[in-house]
């Protein structure tokens, strides 16, 4: 919990009207983000983002699995939070407990669409190796390192570089010959396809500080919101979900003026993390 005096709060708030923030950016621009993939070997795919003083990692583990009765033509995905200790006094206990299962939440929502699969930034359709027999359950877990705010958008952003970085084994599925016989599951260990993130979006949240609102905010300008809105965007500019956080309510108005505000902030957002994604992929086929 960060804690200001009054003529701080004040000084933030009077910097973000006049749209010159404490560490000179404007209202809707970000703090320098970095990339690099392949952080953890064990892992199908795997990524650390840092994004101003917050640091996660987000790593993928690919397993086969049974498509739910409901659901038999669809792969599952599940996604974990855990906020260590070391990153904030807070993260202690059941603060970090909270704040774990509420960033879980807010991720499998803005990235997993409706309970249906429908408007998914994850297609779980791409999971299926059988109809109602076999699929691949991911499993994505991150790890918040150290925070200085912003970090359900860091989060969605290590996820979506973990799953540039992932690859899924090539599988061969045989029926059964007959009833007595199991099905046969071939697993490749050297033929991999690599996971589609052309439509994983990335998370913009807007946070009201005031009259305005401002992308990427820091611990200390969290600190002084009324609310917040987190908006997942995919490329071709379609939002995949939406979160709120906050006490203060907000006008329908306002939402979809966030919304627009929120798509035009994500172009430079995916602009920057594809690019960083790139240059990560492209480092690690250098290396020997």
């Amino acid at each position: 919990m960060v804690g200001l005096s009054v003529g701080e709060r004040n000084f933030i708030k009077g910097g973000i009207a006049q749209d010159l923030r404490n560490d000179g950016r404007k209202r809707l621009t970000y703090r320098p983000i970095y990339v690099e993939t392949g952080v953890i070997p064990q892992a199908n795919g795997s990524a650390k983002v840092k994004l101003g003083a917050t640091d996660v990692i987000a790593s993928v583990k690919a397993e086969l699995g049974k498509p739910t009765l409901s659901h038999p033509d669809q792969g599952k995905v599940f996604i974990y939070v855990e906020c260590s200790p070391t990153a904030e006094p807070s993260f202690e206990g059941r603060g970090g407990e909270e704040l774990s299962t509420e960033l879980s939440t807010a991720l499998e929502r803005s990235l997993l669409g409706g309970k249906s699969g429908a408007g998914a930034g994850i297609d779980p359709a791409s999971l299926l190796i059988k109809e109602g027999k076999v699929c691949w359950d991911l499993y994505v877990d991150c790890l918040v390192i150290s925070s200085d705010g912003n970090l359900l958008d860091a989060l969605g952003a290590a996820i979506k570089a973990a799953l540039s970085n992932t690859g899924i084994p090539r599988v061969q599925f045989r029926e059964a010959a007959s009833s007595d016989e199991h099905a046969d599951v071939d697993v490749s260990d050297e033929e991999f396809l690599q996971f589609d993130t052309s439509g994983v979006p990335v998370i913009v949240t807007l946070t009201k500080v005031g009259r305005h609102y401002i992308v990427d905010a820091t611990s200390e300008e969290e600190s002084l919101m009324s609310s917040a809105v987190s908006i997942s965007v995919n490329r071709r500019g379609l939002i995949c979900g939406l979160t709120k956080r906050g006490g203060a309510g907000l006008d329908p108005s306002v939402i979809l003026d966030m919304i627009s505000v929120a798509k035009h902030a994500s172009e430079q957002l995916i602009n920057k993390l594809d690019s960083e994604i790139e240059a990560a992929e492209r480092a690690n086929e250098e290396e020997p």
